[in-house]
């Protein structure tokens, strides 16, 4: 069963995100958290991010051959359009097909850290939709997921064009939407209220980030447009030197936050990890 058909067969499919690591000995130590958390957890699916610039295109197609083939999990593939010609993207998934993955989700991707904003590569895409197209065009059988914002890509105008965006790339092929992080519930639903009244129906999953680093969610939310609560937010910053209060925070933060979406009925629920295995499995054994 493909992974939309399972977002619309049942409730509570888990789903876990990773970046390929630079070394082999990070990538044993990844495939041994991914092992750790497939034993206690038993998530539906992994998926595994390509680097900006397609630096870590290698690695990806280690990692999620190996998540698959040895421990046993399906492995989605993540594809930008990020320094890629239509062949080398046509190619590189040819490569991941044979390898027997058949997800993809497909993005834009962010620019070179490098770079102020992003520049289609010669023969490559603007949007991620362009993507989705290409890639409905000549993998037609493999299974397509795509990104959506509840708070608003930040290179949006306004709303309703984010929204359009998300509404070509389900027209394009795109099979189910996974969400930037987000931490207002109130946010998402309300962005699940507007797609549907749009026409779009495919699963809307929500992405849960558990906070683990101050520092770092300052970051993340500053490129991605979401937005921390005043009350989470004055919570970490009161204790932004001590690491472990924060991960505690960010870790009962989390727990409630699914709490919450799972009794409001969402498909799943997809983890951005950073690799780190402790802080969502705190939150799923919560769950």
């Amino acid at each position: 069963m493909s992974t939309h058909e399972k977002y619309k067969s049942r409730k509570q499919v888990y789903s876990f995100e990773f970046f390929p690591p630079q070394t082999d000995e990070g990538v044993v130590n990844l495939l041994r958290t991914v092992e750790d958390l497939r034993d206690a957890h038993a998530p539906d699916y992994v998926s595994v991010t390509y680097g900006a610039g397609g630096s870590t295109r290698a690695r990806t197609l280690e990692v999620v051959t190996r998540i698959q083939n040895e421990l046993g999990i399906r492995s989605m593939a993540h594809q930008t359009c990020v320094a890629a010609s239509r062949d080398e993207i046509r190619d590189h998934v040819q490569t991941l097909k044979d390898r027997g993955i058949t997800h993809i989700l497909a993005l834009r991707g962010d620019p070179p850290k490098d770079k102020a904003e992003f520049v289609p590569p010669k023969d490559g895409f603007r949007y991620g939709s362009d993507l989705v197209a290409f890639l409905r065009e000549h993998f037609g059988d493999m299974t397509i997921g795509a990104a959506c914002y509840p708070e608003v890509h930040p290179e949006s105008s306004t709303a309703d064009d984010d929204l359009r965006y998300a509404k070509l790339k389900v027209e394009n092929g795109a099979k189910f939407l996974i969400t930037q992080l987000f931490f207002d519930n109130d946010a998402y639903w309300r962005y699940v209220d507007r797609a549907r009244a749009a026409g779009i129906e495919v699963p809307i999953v929500p992405g849960i980030m558990p906070i683990t680093n101050y520092a770092q969610i300052q970051r993340f939310t500053k490129m991605c447009g979401a937005t921390i609560p005043k009350d989470l937010g004055a919570r970490l910053e009161r204790f932004a030197d001590d690491p472990a209060i924060v991960m505690a925070n960010g870790i009962e933060q989390a727990v409630r936050q699914c709490r919450q979406l799972l009794e409001g009925g969402v498909p799943g629920l997809h983890f951005y990890t950073l690799n780190k295995s402790h802080a969502t499995r705190s939150v799923l054994a919560a769950l």
